[in-house]
């Protein structure tokens, strides 16, 4: 099968189109002949070389993917040859066909294309479970980093229906406006002083729920920016994985801070995420109440265009690959 291939870790010209295996599904597996892959920040890191894969993973990126069942491994009983399903994978992602526990599947949220489901799951199954380890509740104030990409589009809107309200950070004027135009209570340029923005738009309150993609860039801004006994989980390290923290203030804020990642979670728990996706965000996307991000559709073939677009700054909501 076709497959993008990484021989060396680098820029992206690294990216390459090879023959690899097909794999075939073990039990309690499916093969999955694919129609669309996500695009993520976390498949540029393992390109890079500092995001590998879990112990026994494939080493082909690709953390969400879609397509139709080819064929299904013993003891399966949900899917069959030929139905429409969604993936939220370890890796594999990038491939003509990929692999998936039988509970890592979903069949894509209703009115949504395969190829648009390709880029629905990954996000929605990131915020759900994180807003659940926060514990956010209604009439909470909840901000999110990154309001214009595919978490944050998501994340507001979800954050919203939770009944919260919802403070965004972008860089631009238009990705401020993406952010509005989704449900963002307020926007905030994140090259001001945000913190001093967030504490404006509460009162001097703070958030109660931050959710963050920068890591220890953001590290104590954040501290500075919560409420008492507030929540902060960590779920990207795009500033940097070292950071200084005054413990003092995190003392007297009674404050927490959790860091996670999807992808190394046992696969019992990523089922029962996906389960949770599936009862929870799936009828929100039928109703309109949530709306997928904007989306950029480029060819399987132009992978090193895709990951260079999603990191050149200027992008907006979600990047899928289409394979024909």
């Amino acid at each position: 099968m076709r497959a993008v291939v990484v021989e060396t870790p680098g820029d992206a010209d690294a990216l390459s189109i090879g023959e690899v295996p097909t794999p075939a599904p073990g039990p309690g597996e499916v093969l999955v002949k694919t129609v669309a892959s996500g695009v993520n920040r976390a498949d540029v890191l393992q390109r890079q070389g500092h995001y590998p894969p879990p112990k026994g993973t494939t080493d082909i990126i690709g953390l969400e993917a879609s397509g139709v069942v080819a064929a299904v491994g013993e003891g399966v009983e949900r899917w069959t040859e030929g139905d429409e399903v969604v993936g939220l994978l370890a890796g594999g992602g990038y491939a003509e066909y990929f692999v998936a526990p039988e509970g890592q599947l979903v069949p894509p949220p209703p009115g949504i294309d395969l190829v648009s489901a390709a880029g629905v799951l990954e996000v929605s199954a990131t915020v759900v479970s994180n807003l659940d380890v926060a514990g956010l509740t209604r009439g909470e104030t909840f901000l999110v980093h990154g309001g214009a990409g595919g978490i944050g589009t998501f994340a507001i809107q979800y954050a919203k229906a939770l009944g919260a309200t919802v403070i965004a950070t972008a860089g631009s004027p238009a990705k401020l406006e993406h952010c509005r135009a989704h449900g963002a209570d307020v926007a905030l340029d994140y090259h001001e002083d945000w913190v001093e923005g967030v504490k404006g738009a509460t009162n001097g309150r703070g958030a109660d729920v931050i959710l963050d993609i920068i890591g220890a860039k953001y590290l104590e801004p954040n501290v500075k920016a919560l409420a008492r006994r507030g929540r902060i989980v960590v779920i990207g390290l795009q500033g940097g994985v070292k950071g200084t923290l005054n413990l003092g203030l995190l003392l007297n804020k009674q404050a927490t801070i959790t860091a996670t990642s999807l992808r190394f979670r046992p696969a019992t728990e990523k089922a029962a995420i996906c389960a949770s996706v599936e009862e929870r965000v799936w009828p929100l996307l039928a109703d309109g109440t949530i709306s997928p991000a904007p989306e950029t559709r480029i060819p399987f073939d132009e992978v090193r265009r895709a990951q260079e677009q999603l990191m050149g700054g200027d992008n907006v909501g979600k990047i899928v690959l289409i394979h024909r």
